[in-house]
């Protein structure tokens, strides 16, 4: 008789085709149903736990079933559970998008609400190029970095440079250029980028709507991390060759690198910010587009379909999802969140030292609550990150690694005993590949 997680496990693979998966592997490997979620942990219908020390995909950020988070979404429930944002609006929406701009970067001074990451994006680079052409100048390129990511639509995909999600749809992709990302984490790199940055902006800033980027950190380009100058120096830049500059913190945003925002460690204002992932802590899709009234007022007329932002989703600024973003926000502000993050950073930093003696590690990266393990020596076809993701798995512990970049992006609230087991079943999945 099956048990009930090989029951769950069989009826979904009749029917469900799974994002960024290739199906034929669940041949050989089970797919784990969960049955609930109790902080860092998800059990499944056996009564296994797994320390969630990738977010749920970089989401969570206050634990699973958040008391204060479902209560707020219960007392929504009863109330209004969702109404058209064009022509109505609601309390929730209202409330978020006061908090969203007195927390950002002081020109934010707008929201426009969308329903996920990739939807944001795609707001903000059509925004972007409409803003400019409202204004006679027609600028059809977008610039972005190299081994960057920014969604898999159409438009956030043709502004990344992720090979895995980007080669076969080259073909229907929107023009962008891109410009070397700093190759390391010090300011000599940053700097190195930010010449060949200037270079092409030189020739082409007339052409050029906005560049785009994910400030610190690159997380699907394997967790790639660099100096806060280089922001510094792109806002500057930016603004001298009259393009906007893009701060896509969807997955940066909500104090993941180490402040509420990574554009605060620059101490920047972008024209266009981007937020999703932690916004709801993990519960209901939500994005937003933040933007300044200088973008806003070249869309505010009388009535012109052509010069009207004329983009929505059915969805969007769902009382639910603002409800849960409103309790998020909540919970940092009743806490210091942000220093506690900071002294669990330094934990995770002293643990993480002894990787660098394993001759099969490349690098250590961190940068606040996100850190990564960079793997040497491995082939891509030997698929070192699913060998570890099974490993993992199997001690109780959900890592989803980025091919040979181990990397920890647990929820704020693990307990330090629980960074030691997520850190020691790292290192032994790393430890025994030496040994296979």
């Amino acid at each position: 008789m099956l048990s009930k997680n090989n029951k769950i496990m069989q009826r979904d693979l009749e029917v469900i085709w799974h994002p960024c998966t290739q199906m034929k592997d669940h041949e050989t490997l089970p797919l784990v149903p969960i049955k609930s979620g109790k902080g860092v942990y998800l059990y499944d219908f056996e009564g296994n736990s797994y320390i969630d020390a990738v977010s749920s995909w970089w989401v969570n950020l206050f634990g699973h079933t958040n008391k204060m988070i479902n209560n707020r979404i219960k007392a929504q429930l009863d109330t209004l559970e969702h109404v058209l944002l064009a022509g109505f609006t609601h309390e929730p929406a209202v409330e978020l998008a006061h908090k969203l701009v007195n927390i950002t970067p002081q020109v934010l001074a707008k929201v426009f609400y969308v329903d996920n990451g990739s939807s944001a994006v795609e707001a903000a680079l059509k925004m972007s190029y409409h803003y400019h052409l409202n204004r006679g100048k027609r600028k059809p390129l977008f610039l972005s970095l190299t081994n960057s990511y920014h969604g898999e639509t159409i438009g956030a995909l043709s502004v990344g440079d992720v090979a895995l999600y980007k080669k076969t749809y080259e073909p229907l992709l929107i023009a962008n250029i891109q410009v070397p990302v700093p190759k390391d984490q010090s300011e000599a790199a940053a700097s190195e980028a930010l010449e060949a940055l200037e270079k092409v902006l030189q020739e082409k800033a007339h052409e050029i709507a906005a560049l785009i980027l994910e400030p610190l950190i690159q997380g699907a380009g394997g967790m790639h991390m660099y100096h806060a100058s280089y922001l510094v120096g792109a806002r500057e830049l930016t603004q001298k060759y009259d393009i906007h500059l893009i701060a896509d913190e969807i997955m940066t945003g909500f104090g993941r690198t180490g402040k509420m925002f990574a554009c605060d460690h620059a101490d920047i204002s972008p024209d266009f910010m981007t937020l999703s992932k932690g916004l709801t802590g993990g519960y209901l899709p939500l994005s937003v587009v933040m933007t300044t009234d200088e973008v806003y007022n070249a869309f505010y007329c009388d009535y012109n379909e052509y010069k009207a932002f004329l983009h929505s989703h059915s969805y969007t600024g769902n009382p639910l999802a603002c409800s849960a973003a409103l309790a998020t926000l909540e919970i940092f502000e009743q806490n210091d969140i942000l220093g506690e993050n900071e002294k669990k950073r330094i934990y995770i930093k002293e643990k993480l030292e002894k990787f660098s003696l394993l001759s099969n590690v490349k690098e250590i990266r961190q940068q606040g609550m996100v850190s990564a393990v960079e793997l040497k020596g491995y082939r891509t076809e030997e698929r070192i990150g699913l060998r570890i993701y099974e490993y993992a798995l199997s001690q109780g512990v959900l890592l989803r690694p980025l091919g040979h970049v181990i990397y920890f992006m647990p929820p704020y609230i693990i307990s330090y005993e629980e960074i030691d087991r997520m850190i020691e079943v790292a290192y032994e999945g790393i430890r025994q590949l030496l040994t296979d």
